[in-house]
């Protein structure tokens, strides 16, 4: 049965049920948070958001890592009915600045910065306007749309608010004026926008609605079973839906409690897990691989742990025997999908077997349709037959952001989702993923399209051309290769393209091998064949066995 509510709404059940119950708890930051406090602080942020004239469906966007501030966020932006942009954490300058256009978000939330990355020396680099601005008066060239930046620290920042100013600035906004904004808002209103990689050019934003992700956190939580007594934790970044769907709002849907960690560390996963008596945890395989190989493993008490989700890419059977017997997550779960479908649409269960939770995604959700067609007719083929995975139903996203043609390209007139993702089905209704239509990478679990690198690349004053492919990788699935033709009478070196994209892409994004050619393998029409390029790499950097592995 789907559920038409709306985040906000949902939020003041569940507090209105289990006011004292806890929703939020950060082991790291001594903090804990009851469900009518949790209430409380997002209505106060929601008045604080309003407070800057901030209107019902502008775009919010967020830079932060899993910080206490995120999930306040987001359901305070979902309660006054801004829509949340989600910006990755491995971003740089020029991810950003495209990020803060195309979605023509007013107003960004960060922190100061994630590993060797300075956000705020990144977004003052954009937006050298801030230094003498008066918060809420950005006027910025290159970001036309942005008005507002809020920093999530202590420090006063030149042309900046600060969290606890948008906290005291509620004050200057009753809450009858929030009550009457929540109410004026539907279940079908986008508020949620993601970005991902789809088949061409750039990044998308995924246009998400309170209808799509509320539903898709219910059905989530009920494949592992979470209810009143779960205590959740996520790893995982709020970023991705896996983290905000899957993970904060399939908790709040639930009474469970969420018990995020600020950024992945495995040890620190194990101590939380411990301390908090976690009964689910998530990560994708290779977060498991950590948590079971890091030094303190042997010594932690993990035995409140029931439950959880792996996902992002396919689990080797040898560590999901060691999550379920030397974890003891006897019920852990596999989840598929993708942002566009808000994210899951089919899961394993707790009842399944660990053959069937290493080689299929399982069967599909309730109230979902899925279906494998042949590529080229479009016509459904039988069981064990490879065709392209499509979806249906109340998880299809509304679009992409102001890019109606990329939108028309994955769903079709009928309402179909198609994935770009090969795949059979069994007579039992279990998924197998055999392949990629698109001409992505996955490296880690992260989606990476190639043509944006090339695009970064082409800027390199001694570059003529590049083309960017996948290679296989025994511990990320994928990597990065750049094959690169040098200008005439130019000298490049690998370390040189390297250095060139340190700090201005992500670095998942950065290519790991560089290959120098003087041609490219064309085909008779004068098209490069990319799959070439692969095959000539495996052969050059001596990758055949981990290829061979991976495709066994």
């Amino acid at each position: 049965m789907l559920r038409s509510i709306t985040i906000g709404d949902l939020l003041d059940e569940t507090a209105g049920n289990y006011p004292q119950k806890e929703a939020l708890v950060y082991q790291e930051r001594g903090l804990r948070y009851s469900f009518e406090k949790f209430r409380e602080l997002c209505n106060q942020v929601a008045r604080g958001l309003m407070s800057l004239g901030i209107q019902k469906g502008e775009h919010v966007a967020i830079w932060a890592t899993n910080v206490p501030e995120w999930v306040i966020s987001q359901f305070a932006t979902a309660k006054m009915g801004a829509v949340l942009v989600t910006v990755n954490t491995s971003y740089r300058a020029h991810e950003l600045e495209y990020l803060l256009q195309q979605s023509e978000s007013t107003t960004l939330l960060l922190i100061d910065g994630y590993r060797d990355a300075s956000y705020l020396q990144m977004i003052q680099d954009i937006c050298p306007e801030l230094a003498t601005s008066q918060p809420g008066e950005l006027v910025s060239k290159r970001l036309p749309h942005l008005k507002n930046v809020i920093y999530l620290g202590d420090e006063r920042q030149p042309g900046m608010f600060l969290w606890k100013d948008l906290v005291e600035l509620a004050a200057s906004i009753d809450e009858e004026a929030l009550l009457q904004r929540q109410q004026s808002l539907g279940p079908d209103d986008v508020i949620n926008m993601q970005y991902t990689s789809g088949t061409t050019g750039f990044p998308k934003g995924v246009m998400l609605s309170h209808y799509n992700i509320v539903n898709n956190a219910i059905k989530v939580a009920e494949c592992q079973g979470l209810g009143l007594e779960d205590r959740v934790c996520i790893p995982v970044p709020f970023f991705h839906c896996f983290g905000c769907v899957m993970g904060t709002l399939a908790c709040v849907a639930t009474g469970a409690t969420m018990v995020p960690v600020i950024s992945f560390d495995p040890g620190l996963v194990l101590s939380v897990v411990e301390n908090e008596r976690c009964t689910a945890l998530y990560g994708v395989p290779t977060m498991f691989i950590a948590e079971l190989n890091h030094p303190s493993f042997a010594t932690r008490d993990l035995s409140s742990l029931r439950t959880g989700i792996m996902a992002g890419s396919p689990c080797p059977m040898e560590v999901m025997k060691n999550v379920i017997e030397k974890m003891g997550i006897r019920d852990i779960t596999i989840a598929y999908g993708q942002t566009e479908s808000s994210p899951v649409f089919t899961q394993t269960r707790p009842e399944d077997t660990i053959e069937r939770r290493v080689s299929t995604v399982g069967r599909a959700h309730e109230g979902v349709e899925v279906k494998i067609i042949d590529p080229a007719t479009g016509e459904t083929v039988p069981p064990h037959v490879q065709g392209e995975l499509c979806t249906r139903g109340y998880l299809v996203m509304k679009g992409y952001y102001n890019m109606p043609e990329q939108t028309r390209m994955v769903i079709d007139e009928e309402g179909w989702l198609h994935t770009g993702d090969l795949a059979t089905v069994d007579e039992e209704g279990y998924y197998r993923i055999t392949g990629r239509l698109k001409d992505m990478i996955i490296r880690g679990g992260e989606n990476i399209y190639p043509r944006e690198i090339e695009e970064f690349l082409y800027s390199h004053p001694k570059i003529l051309d590049v083309q960017v492919v996948g290679v296989p990788d025994s511990t990320y699935g994928e990597q990065v290769l750049a094959c690169i033709r040098v200008k005439p009478e130019e000298t490049l070196t690998a370390e040189e393209v390297k250095a060139y994209c340190d700090g201005k892409i992500a670095r998942f994004k950065i290519p790991y091998y560089i290959q120098f050619v003087e041609e490219y393998p064309m085909t008779a029409s004068g098209k490069i064949q990319k799959f070439k390029l692969r095959e000539q790499a495996i052969q050059s950097f001596g990758l055949e066995s981990r290829s061979e592995t991976e495709t066994a």
